[in-house]
C-alpha cells in the first residue's frame, strides 16, 4: 500500500471506522438529534460546529488537490449552516460523509512525489504534513465532540 492510500485509508478510519482507537465520528453521531447537535454547553463550541469545523479542512484541502488556489480563514470554519431540524443535521452529516470520502479518493490518486513537496506555501510545509495534520486534528476534536455528548446526553435538562 503506497503512502497516498494510507493517507486516505486514516482519513477514512477516523470518519467511518476502524482506526486503531476504534472511535469515529460516523458511528459517534449516530443517533444524535439535531437539538443535541446544536445544542450548547458552557463555553464550548457544538458538536455541530466542531463537525463543521473538522470538514471546513477536508474541503481546503480537496479544493488545493483540485488544483485550486489555497483559500481559507481559520475563524469561517466555526460558521455553521443552520441546523433547525433533524432533516437539516443528516443533510449537513450526508454532506461532510460525501466530502471526506471525495478528498480520500483525490489523496489515493495523487502522484507519492508530491507528499514531500511544499503545500502551497513554505510556512504551510508539505503535502505529507497537511494531511496528517488534518486527519490528527480530527481526532482531537471527535474527543470534544464524545465527550460533549455524553455531557448532554446525561443531563437532559439542561
Amino acid at each position: 500500500m503506497t503512502t497516498c492510500q494510507q493517507l486516505a485509508k486514516h482519513l477514512r478510519e477516523v470518519h467511518f471506522g476502524k482506526n486503531w482507537t476504534w472511535v469515529n465520528m460516523k458511528d459517534s453521531l449516530a443517533g444524535l438529534s439535531w437539538k443535541q447537535a446544536t445544542q450548547k454547553v458552557g463555553d464550548f463550541n457544538t458538536i455541530a460546529v466542531l463537525v463543521n469545523h473538522c470538514t471546513y479542512y477536508v474541503r481546503i484541502q480537496h479544493k488545493v488537490l483540485s488544483g485550486l488556489p489555497l483559500e481559507g480563514n481559520d475563524q469561517l470554519s466555526f460558521e455553521v449552516p443552520a441546523i433547525q431540524s433533524q432533516k437539516d443535521w443528516d443533510a449537513f452529516l450526508e454532506k461532510t460523509w460525501e466530502e471526506v470520502e471525495a478528498l480520500a479518493q483525490l489523496i489515493e490518486q495523487m502522484p507519492e512525489s508530491q507528499l514531500n513537496e511544499i503545500f502551497r506555501e513554505k510556512k504551510y510545509g508539505t503535502y505529507h504534513r497537511n494531511l496528517m495534520g488534518m486527519i490528527e486534528h480530527t481526532h482531537y476534536h471527535l474527543g470534544q465532540m464524545v465527550l460533549l455528548r455524553k455531557w448532554i446526553e446525561s443531563n437532559p435538562e439542561k
